[in-house]
């Protein structure tokens, strides 16, 4: 049977995702895209293993790969062992990717310390912006006028309380498209950790705020993996819900994630609970990302079905990927992709679904958006 042969237009049409004719001669050029036979009028000709292979690259592109580490790693036959020198490079891409991420994060709160200014501040805050144009950036001297310049504004913050939510609405992204729930939530996860890009990470179930508030509506027990998690939840407004709150890793020596890490995986009895849960319960786990893993697999085998995963534990390898599986188990979730979370966070989610609850029981804003 003949191979189907593509052009190079053909290539890229059943590749997608924006790849171009110029951008495949160019990974041909890099040697990403080995040689391929040409036909009578020169054109290259392409078959569904150049399709796989270019797919690929744009997976690994995607991701942030470098176009030389994707060369070795698409060209390596060793799949079972680990090259040192790929390795050792990707840690320097990582480094030189966290230096750009500091960067960044410097020019975020330099904007955000003008931006985020309320009104009694917009005196200082346009002396500020005019100050700026006259900024001799080159002369050592104009860092110390820097400097200066914050100070002055800065000066401005003892005379009133600070207004965080006319902050928030300058820093913000749009949020036309969630409900007054959803935004609500999203606020309070900012407020709790100052990071304003972190929005761009929280993932919610379609219906995350739905079944919560029925569930917690109803008196649901709510189960959180450590104390210090209970610690950090509004147990006083659960109560009035008559919700339960029990502690699954019930250690009160636990104070960090490696901990609540190593009493999951070492104790079995930690493990069993997880086993026992009542149907309809809300889980709250901030810290130990095998306690979110554990609990994927249990609903993926039916035999754990909570009512909302607010899934939020802290890590660098097993976080991410608990929840990645998270999202993919039939189940009402709230995360937060990566490795960015903790306890805290995770609290502050039950708690700003708990507020919203209560102080507005009668809002379904949430039914028509997400």
């Amino acid at each position: 049977m003949k191979t189907e042969q593509l052009t190079i237009k053909e290539l890229t049409d059943a590749v997608g995702g924006g790849v171009t004719p110029r951008m495949v001669r160019h990974y041909h050029t890099l040697g990403l895209l080995p040689p391929v036979p040409r036909s009578k009028g020169n054109y290259r000709l392409y078959t569904q293993h150049d399709v796989q292979r270019l797919q690929r690259i744009m997976a690994l592109k995607q991701q942030g790969f470098q176009l030389s580490h994707i060369q070795q790693l698409l060209d390596s036959h060793a799949e079972a062992t680990l090259d040192p020198t790929l390795m050792a490079q990707l840690q320097q891409q990582y480094r030189s990717v966290i230096q750009q991420i500091t960067r960044l994060r410097q020019t975020a709160s330099a904007l955000e310390g003008l931006l985020g200014r309320d009104l009694d501040c917009q005196i200082r805050q346009a002396e500020a912006l005019a100050q700026l144009k006259q900024l001799d950036v080159d002369a050592q001297a104009g860092l110390g006028q820097l400097d200066q310049l914050w100070s002055n504004l800065d000066a401005e913050i003892t005379t009133h309380p600070e207004a965080f939510q006319e902050s928030l609405q300058r820093l913000l992204p749009d949020l036309s498209t969630y409900s007054e729930i959803t935004i609500h939530l999203l606020h309070q996860l900012v407020l709790a950790c100052g990071d304003v890009s972190l929005i761009h990470f929280v993932r919610l179930s379609q219906t995350a705020i739905a079944t919560a508030r029925e569930s917690l509506q109803a008196g649901c027990p709510v189960v959180v993996d450590v104390p210090a998690v209970a610690a950090a939840i509004d147990q006083t407004r659960l109560a009035h819900l008559g919700c339960s709150v029990e502690v699954l890793i019930d250690d009160p020596h636990i104070t960090a994630a490696h901990e609540a890490e190593q009493a999951f995986w070492q104790q079995q009895r930690w493990q069993q609970r997880l086993h026992h849960l009542l149907p309809g319960c809300v889980l709250v786990i901030g810290y130990a990302p095998s306690v979110l893993l554990t609990v994927c697999k249990l609903i993926e085998q039916g035999r754990l079905q909570p009512a909302l995963v607010i899934g939020m534990p802290i890590g660098f390898s097993h976080a991410p990927a608990a929840k990645r599986r998270l999202m993919e188990a039939r189940s009402p979730y709230i995360t937060i992709q990566g490795s960015l979370g903790g306890g805290l966070l995770a609290a502050v989610s039950l708690n700003a679904l708990v507020e919203t609850l209560i102080e507005k029981p009668d809002c379904h804003c949430y039914l028509t958006k997400i």
